[in-house]
């Protein structure tokens, strides 16, 4: 297959391991956990994998391991890395005995339940050494919540004579792999579980978790489209660029892209949930920014918005819980799509109902209708930049004709997702999940499950880099899904009181007022440490580093 210049150069390139994982290791454990809600329930949904200690390697002693099989699954929407998660842990396995076998299943983790699935050779994992993508073995949004998917994934498992099964996701992911660890550890199959972080969301991550993998790497895309964007913008000087960025659940994205160019402005979807700010306030602050600039003869910015931005307008959050609830009943589900917005027309309630029908007619029918895998609301189907565009022309030409606006108004449309999702992984990327995937064999050797792989310490050097596991369930609280409360992980929102949002919110003044963008340009693999190795602006924010 031919591949381009910069793949050669990117194959030889060897990632950097943390010390500790740069030999034989020995596991030290910590007090025992627990759940970040929910506790008691949470413990008698997984009694056999609640409470367990986070663990933290370190040096250790060599001990001869016999062969061990291990099964990896690709779960979930693509991140920057995850070819090197693979890599790490190939390397890892072959590390502690040559002999060992890695199994990939394909597809995500449909491939268990239908016995699909791949070998790894040298020469097969060599070929997608620090590349993008998931397409190793592609991956997919299967959900592993049946007993009968769990009996089917322990019959390939026995054939295979896997030891141990590492799927790499998000949080449903995760999720998904403690309710399959709790399982097999019930039913004493002796078959282990090991979760490893991805999302570019960046919203899976805690006190053990520093960030989620392919995050930097989508961030660092985005930027380069932005700042290229925000050129353009500064050199035409008559567009305003409505830009949405991917990350439906949290705005880490929009945040992180924010403090890299430094945009006209950016909107925070928790700070407007926290100042139960309605649509027209979104519009309104929008429309003021633009207002103010033209007063000073500029008639053009860039505007980033969170791709989950309408649901935590509280109003419209509020309908869609209750969008939900009503569409998860069997009956509605019974119905024909015209069927079902009369459905819902008439089973919410008279507040909601005024929300609904207030909203322009495709997004009212989106958020009625459409619903991803997990019973969530498809937000990246909702056009929000051309909503909010839309919305601040209409009141700008209120205000001309009330003589509050002397501008010219004109706007461009952009949504930056896939485009980040399968970037070839940053230097930082390419070594934290070569780490996870190394660490995740680290992990099953010292017969770890219901664990998630964790390295930390990542605004250091890689050789300072602290590598361990946490339970999964440590990470668990009870929420509303589909009209029934289940586990699940709990999602890392932006923190309006943490370092980055406060560095923001004290420059985005003067960034709405003048034009101070800042073009990161295209990511850089090779020169001084501090261009090519830095982590995200975010992270170094949290760490004060």
């Amino acid at each position: 297959m031919e591949i381009s210049a910069l793949q050669k150069a990117r194959a030889a390139y060897q990632p950097k391991l943390p010390q500790a994982l740069k030999g034989p290791v020995v596991a030290v454990e910590g007090a025992p956990t627990q759940s970040v809600g929910n506790q008691e329930e949470i413990k008698a949904m997984f009694p056999n994998t609640y409470g367990m200690p986070v663990i933290t390697f370190k040096a250790g002693e060599a001990k001869p391991l016999q062969p061990f099989n291990v099964g990896i699954i690709l779960s979930g929407g693509q991140a920057p890395g995850g070819h090197n998660v693979i890599s790490g842990l190939y390397d890892g396995v072959k590390s502690l005995n040559p002999n060992s076998k890695l199994y990939g299943f394909l597809m995500g983790p449909g491939g268990l339940v239908d016995h699909k699935y791949v070998e790894f050779t040298d020469e097969f994992i060599d070929s997608y050494r620090n590349t993008g993508g998931f397409d190793i073995i592609g991956s997919g949004r299967t959900k592993l919540e049946e007993v009968s998917q769990f009996e089917s994934g322990i019959q390939i498992l026995r054939k295979l004579d896997i030891k141990a099964l590492v799927i790499i996701g998000g949080d449903d992911s995760n999720t998904n792999a403690c309710v399959l660890a709790e399982y097999y550890a019930a039913k004493n199959y002796g078959v282990q579980v090991i979760g490893c972080p991805k999302t570019i969301d960046g919203d899976l991550k805690n006190e053990q978790i520093e960030t989620s993998f392919g995050f930097d790497t989508a961030c660092k895309t985005y930027s380069e489209l932005i700042g290229n964007i925000q050129r353009d913008c500064n050199s035409a000087r008559k567009y305003w660029h409505f830009i949405k960025l991917m990350g439906r659940s949290a705005s880490h994205i929009a945040l992180e892209c924010a403090l890299q160019t430094q945009p006209n402005a950016c909107l925070i979807s928790e700070e407007v949930e926290q100042k139960a700010m309605s649509l027209d306030d979104v519009v309104t602050y929008i429309a003021q920014i633009v207002a103010d600039r033209a007063a000073d003869g500029n008639n053009f910015g860039t505007i980033l918005i969170p791709e989950g931005l309408i649901e935590f307008i509280p109003a419209i959050k509020k309908l869609i819980a209750e969008l939900n609830d009503v569409l998860a009943s069997p009956e509605a589900q019974n119905l024909g799509r015209s069927e079902q917005i009369d459905y819902v027309k008439s089973h919410i309630a008279q507040d909601n109902l005024a929300v609904f029908n207030s909203l322009p007619t495709s997004v009212a029918r989106q958020l009625a209708l459409d619903r991803d895998p997990h019973g969530n609301v498809q937000v990246s189907l909702i056009e929000t930049e051309k909503l909010l565009s839309t919305m601040v022309a209409a009141k700008l030409d209120r205000w001309k004709k009330e003589g509050k606006y002397v501008g010219k108004f004109a706007a461009q449309h952009h949504f930056f997702g896939y485009e980040g999702r399968c970037a070839a992984p940053s230097n930082y990327d390419a070594d934290y999940c070569y780490s996870l995937g190394y660490n995740a064999s680290r992990l099953i050797a010292n017969g770890k499950t219901g664990y998630m792989s964790v390295i930390k310490n990542t605004t250091k050097p890689a050789a300072e880099w602290i590598a361990g596991g946490v339970p999964i369930t440590m990470m668990m609280n009870l929420e509303r899904r589909n009209g029934k409360m289940k586990p699940v992980i709990r999602k890392a929102l932006v923190e309006l009181d943490g370092a980055p949002f406060k560095f923001f919110a004290s420059a985005r003044a003067g960034w709405a007022k003048n034009t101070s963008y800042i073009y990161p340009g295209p990511i850089q693999y090779w020169g001084p440490t501090e261009v090519c190795d830095q982590c995200t602006k975010t992270l170094a924010l949290e760490q004060a580093k």
